[in-house]
């Protein structure tokens, strides 16, 4: 693992501004050193221009004296029209001209730089070249001053230099503090995340005042977090649920059994063969609900096809014993895209839980729903109505919960496992649709709405030859 792997979002990004801030100091810098130069050697040029024009309005009228006198300039020299040197100052005494060049494109003047020479070795110089007419002839004044060096002056560079570190300094400051500043509510959430576990999840992470990308980070964990704890107090209250409901029958039996031992003379083998049977077919009845309930939310997918929800409602039906008389009203080919097997779940679930609480007779009706503007759109709706007591508006909802049962289904019958329900709403989202409690004149009204089928899957579930049962009878 490298380097960058290693170091934290706090140092990477401070060495970052640090990074970027020497390069735009240098930069800087480098900058104004070369505006600087710039200047310098203007300003130089434009004296050494001033110095030979005080000279060359002096050609002009006479003879110059030889040596020059010098004060700013220490490097003139007065060249005739035949080339050779007529006075210089005391530094060239002797010397050739300190050039060759001369203005030219009809130039008084013409500046150059220029190395060696009459000049010390390695060292150039900044020239003028200025041209004065004297009896007609011409007449070249040349300056001559060293060239500015890059830095200028060794002050100025560590001037410059002090400056890019200072800023680079203070700017990698600025940026550690910035940066731990705006994380220190990441290491309070991570905190806190640590200490949170199975036995407090009521705790939640700091959420900071500012409205920044760390407060809406903030806010989605205690989201999570909340939608955990729901989970696991489901999950709690679940597990617990289940095992009373498994306790029972578990309990019945070995009553029985622990009965028969202490008697076995006075036992009834058959008797309590059939009372263990009925303890073993509820035990049994959630077991197959638990593992539905597991399978569906871990969200295994059904097989999902088209089919004939009316043929399906009818073969359920037919192949049903009722214990209460069972009116059908289907319209013929209704046709769903869902997995049959979890179909007929539901409707098995819908139908023992009606006939658990109908006086006499239970309903089950099978239509399209047609959709409209500004509506639903178009469903497949199954209906189970029974002419039981009903349940009351305010407990529509409580009785999809898991283990959920009403006092009155309590005492009136003792074979629910308590899943049926929700196992057959949950049936139906899974399936796109939905399980609503709706207003009867009489009884529970459970209503599924499922979409159906589009056109193509109609046309090949026609083509496929399927019988189906359709018309009202009573069973």
């Amino acid at each position: 693992m490298g380097l960058r792997h290693r170091w934290s979002v706090r140092v990477r990004f401070t060495l970052f501004a640090g990074v970027v801030a020497a390069l735009l100091s240098m930069l800087l810098a480098t900058v104004l050193m070369v505006a600087v130069n710039r200047l310098a050697t203007d300003y130089l040029t434009n004296e050494i221009a001033a110095a030979a024009g005080r000279v060359a309005s002096v050609v002009d009228r006479e003879t110059p004296l030889n040596p020059l006198p010098h004060s700013l300039v220490d490097n003139l020299q007065v060249v005739d029209p035949r080339g050779k040197v007529v006075s210089s100052t005391p530094r060239l005494q002797g010397k050739p001209p300190m050039a060759s060049f001369t203005p030219s494109n009809g130039r008084s003047t013409q500046t150059s730089v220029v190395c060696d020479r009459v000049f010390p070795p390695d060292q150039c110089q900044i020239v003028v070249a200025q041209r004065v007419y004297r009896s007609g002839e011409p007449w070249i004044v040349y300056s001559a001053a060293p060239v500015v060096p890059y830095l200028v002056h060794p002050r100025l560079a560590l001037v410059l230099i002090g400056g890019a570190v200072f800023l680079t300094g203070a700017v990698t400051y600025v940026s550690y503090r910035v940066v731990r500043g705006s994380l220190t509510p990441v290491d309070a959430i991570r905190s806190e995340l640590d200490e949170i576990n199975a036995t407090c999840l009521g705790r939640r992470v700091p959420v900071p005042p500012s409205k920044d990308e760390i407060h809406d980070l903030a806010e989605s964990v205690n989201r999570t977090l909340d939608r955990l704890q729901s989970a696991m107090e489901r999950q709690r209250q679940f597990a617990s649920d289940a095992s009373h409901d498994l306790r029972s029958p578990i309990t019945a039996m070995r009553a029985e059994v622990e009965d028969a031992m202490m008697a076995p003379a006075h036992t009834d083998v058959t008797t309590m063969g059939s009372s263990l049977l009925g303890s073993l077919d509820r035990l049994q009845a959630i077991v197959a609900d638990l593992l539905m309930v597991a399978r569906l939310d871990a969200g295994a997918p059904g097989v999902r096809e088209p089919l004939d929800l009316s043929e399906l409602v009818g073969s359920e039906l037919d192949r049903r014993h009722p214990a209460k008389m069972i009116k059908r009203d289907v319209e013929p080919g209704v046709l769903v895209i869902g997995d049959r097997l979890r179909l007929a779940r539901l409707l098995t679930n819908l139908l023992d839980n009606a006939e658990r609480h109908a006086d006499s007779s239970v309903s089950v009706m099978v239509r399209r729903e047609p959709g409209g503007p500004g509506s639903l759109p178009s469903a497949a709706v199954l209906e189970v109505l029974d002419d039981g007591a009903g349940i009351d508006p305010d407990k529509r909802g409580y009785v999809f919960q898991r283990f959920a049962r009403l006092d009155a289904a309590r005492s009136k019958d003792s074979g629910g496992t308590g899943l049926g329900l929700p196992i057959a709403r949950q049936i139906a989202e899974t399936g796109g649709g939905t399980l609503t409690i709706e207003p009867s004149k009489r009884g529970a009204r459970f209503v599924v709405r499922l979409p159906l089928a589009p056109p193509s899957a109609r046309d090949a579930e026609a083509g496929s030859g399927r019988t189906r049962r359709s018309g009202a009878s009573d069973v």
